[in-house]
């Protein structure tokens, strides 16, 4: 029986390895998992019955009876879902719960790509493929501020820096699984790079370390 082919895919926010990991589950025929939008629909299941963001307890259950494939992105991207999902994901018993089950999404039919803050150091040490994406917090807050225009909102450039800053400290200075990149990942910098760059070079470590 062929072993899933998995791909693991870390980085800061807004450094693109969304996109990237979205265009790479496309090219290379796997499913794709964003490990963030877990947190997040974790966060609404509490929100959606009322109960306190700091019962951990229902959260762990909420993180149980989560429909992986049933999670919208565009709902679950509301300010206020992540502000919540910034407190569920500091329960260690909710990390656990969900790596299990992100772990079992990996390892079904041909593999998957995930992507998230942890996934080449917990949830897939033992990854095919080890990417960890990155931008300088500048270059990402620029991205971010032309999305939420494009997107038909307004926004503040340096509100956003500030908060990209906070969230980098946050996730990397974290007790239980920080943000920093495995030890065997390739560093991909997007800094000078636009998405079609960053997927070719991507697509040319893959195929490289599958030996295509």
């Amino acid at each position: 029986m062929t072993k899933p082919f998995t791909i693991a895919i870390d980085g800061p926010a807004a450094s693109g390895k969304g996109t990237l990991s979205r265009r790479l589950a496309a090219h290379y025929g796997l499913r794709h998992l964003d490990t963030g939008l877990t947190y997040r629909a974790v966060a609404k299941a509490l929100l959606d019955r009322g109960a306190s963001l700091d019962d951990e307890a229902e959260a762990v259950e909420a993180a149980h009876r989560l429909d992986l494939s049933a999670m919208d992105r565009m709902v679950l991207a509301a300010h206020e879902i992540g502000e919540a999902a910034s407190k569920v994901a500091v329960m260690t018993r909710v990390r656990k719960a969900l790596v299990e089950r992100q772990r079992a999404f990996a390892c079904e039919g041909l593999g998957a790509v995930l992507d998230g803050r942890d996934i080449g150091t917990v949830v897939l040490p033992d990854a095919a493929i080890k990417l960890y994406v990155t931008a300088s917090p500048a270059v990402r807050a620029e991205r971010r501020y032309h999305e939420i225009l494009r997107d038909g909102g307004t926004a503040d450039k340096a509100a956003i820096l500030a908060d990209i800053e906070r969230r980098d400290a946050r996730d990397m200075g974290r007790a239980d699984s920080p943000l920093r990149p495995a030890d065997d990942a390739h560093l991909l910098d997007t800094s000078e790079m636009g998405i079609e760059a960053a997927f070719n070079a991507a697509r040319a470590l893959i195929n490289g370390e599958r030996g295509d």
